[in-house]
């Protein structure tokens, strides 16, 4: 398997930016859900899940910095501009070491049941302490658009899930495999269109067939064993 495409999501839950190639760290690539929106009343960290507006704004690094576009096409990233967009008290927050972030999910595919909250790991504001990188085979994408999935690294190939439980080197990274990466209502959401890509409508038959036919997974998710290193569009990843 090579790697076809590198996607960061600085902002957890905003659009992100395509790269060519990416520097891997312990919490995965560097800057990749290194921010996060708080709201202020509830302390809770925002995710589409709950807040699907958040995908209409799009978010990027510049030497080291997050900016933000927002759906009107200005940069605003600073808790007034946020906080105006969204309609409520807002802060822009940057990921430390010793600080996790609270988030909830419905478990039900057609969004009626209650709310459930955990916290992920510190030093980012990823889901999960077993997948701060995550990969897929495009032939996991079926007909539907990778953009859905929010993907770190998107692999040649038809089936990711053999890759887990291995130990693979990608670039100069090396990784271990820890499980498959199970799915939410975050893949049915709306999404705009990214440059000559269309926009996405609401899909609850993505959810639905995953479910269904695959036990809820798409995608692997990976821990980082070597410190890091760059990894690039056409490298290998390879079992060790």
């Amino acid at each position: 398997m090579q790697i076809t495409a590198i996607r960061r999501f600085p902002v957890k839950s905003m659009q992100g930016e395509t790269l060519t190639e990416a520097t891997v760290g312990p919490h995965g690539i560097d800057g990749d859900r290194h921010w996060s929106l708080i709201d202020a009343e509830t302390g809770l960290h925002l995710t589409a899940r709950k807040q699907p507006e958040l995908l209409f704004g799009r978010a990027r690094v510049v030497e080291g910095e997050v900016v933000v576009t927002l759906p009107d096409g200005t940069d605003g990233a600073d808790d007034a501009a946020l906080s105006a967009w969204l309609g409520r008290e807002i802060r822009l927050v940057e990921a430390t070491e010793g600080q996790s972030g609270t988030y909830e999910t419905q478990a039900d595919e057609a969004e009626t049941g209650p709310w459930h909250q955990w916290s992920g790991p510190s030093g980012s504001f990823h889901d999960s302490t077993r997948s701060p990188i995550s990969l897929a085979a495009a032939g996991s994408y079926r007909d539907w658009d990778p953009r859905r999935f929010r993907i770190n690294l998107t692999l040649n190939g038809t089936d990711e899930s053999e890759l887990v439980g291995s130990d693979v080197t990608v670039g100069g990274a090396t990784l271990h495999v820890m499980k498959q990466i199970d799915r939410c209502v975050m893949v049915t959401r709306p999404q705009p269109p990214t440059g000559d890509e269309p926009s996405l409508d609401r899909d609850l038959d993505v959810l639905r067939t995953i479910n269904r036919e695959n036990e809820t997974f798409l995608g692997i998710g990976a821990i980082i064993t070597n410190g890091g290193g760059t990894v690039r569009v056409g490298d290998r990843v390879t079992a060790t």
